[in-house]
């Protein structure tokens, strides 16, 4: 689905919009960040931030200040000459957000950034990346296969079958935000958890 919308795959059937329009040339019009962080290790982290821009054609100086300029944000500051093998798999993430976010798209797909996480890491990048999302507004879409994921950081829930792949529910999360971790220990999120659960199962 995430290759189809980032023009990657066509369809079998129907269309894809974006901003309510529909386009046969969806390639880079859209920010997307794969599963894996896809670090270049000869690159140092500043150098990795800016890869997006520096193909499309900006100026290694001034990309060099755009990408400085959301360090701290991303906590990354005191880190922009080291390479990939010194960082945490946290800050490995955070490092190819920030390249997705560089490229300024409207719209961000994000392929299970923190399935390869250590629990502890990924709670604190989820509570970071929800505060990052606050201040700079995108619409995401998100795969995950943690439904506790899902149920903390979307807004709405599509629940898809196995292959051949069907929207079997879609779901509006009710919390507000600015949203915390408390929130997982809610009684009505522990009910959406399971009804969503429920759905997954099939019964």
């Amino acid at each position: 689905l995430l290759n189809i919308i980032a023009g990657l795959d066509n369809p079998d059937s129907g269309k894809i919009k974006l901003a309510g329009l529909s386009t046969q040339h969806r390639l880079g019009q859209v920010g997307y960040m794969q599963q894996k962080d896809l670090l270049l290790p000869w690159r140092t982290v500043l150098s990795n931030a800016i890869l997006g821009l520096e193909v499309n054609g900006i100026a290694k100086d001034v990309a060099r200040n755009r990408a400085l300029s959301y360090f701290e944000d991303f906590g990354l500051t005191g880190f922009e000459h080291e390479y990939p093998f010194t960082l945490s798999g946290g800050m490995r993430q955070r490092v190819a957000f920030l390249r997705t976010i560089l490229l300024d798209s409207d719209v961000l797909l994000l392929d299970e950034p923190f399935s390869a996480l250590d629990a502890l890491s990924r709670v604190r990048l989820q509570e970071w990346f929800l505060q990052l999302m606050d201040s700079i507004p995108k619409t995401v879409v998100l795969v995950t296969h943690d439904v506790e994921e899902a149920v903390f950081l979307s807004d709405r829930i599509y629940v898809m079958s196995s292959r051949p792949g069907e929207i079997k529910d879609i779901v509006t999360v009710p919390f507000s935000r600015p949203r915390d971790f408390d929130v997982v220990g809610v009684d009505s999120f522990v009910r959406l958890k399971t009804q969503l659960l429920a759905t997954m199962r099939g019964t």
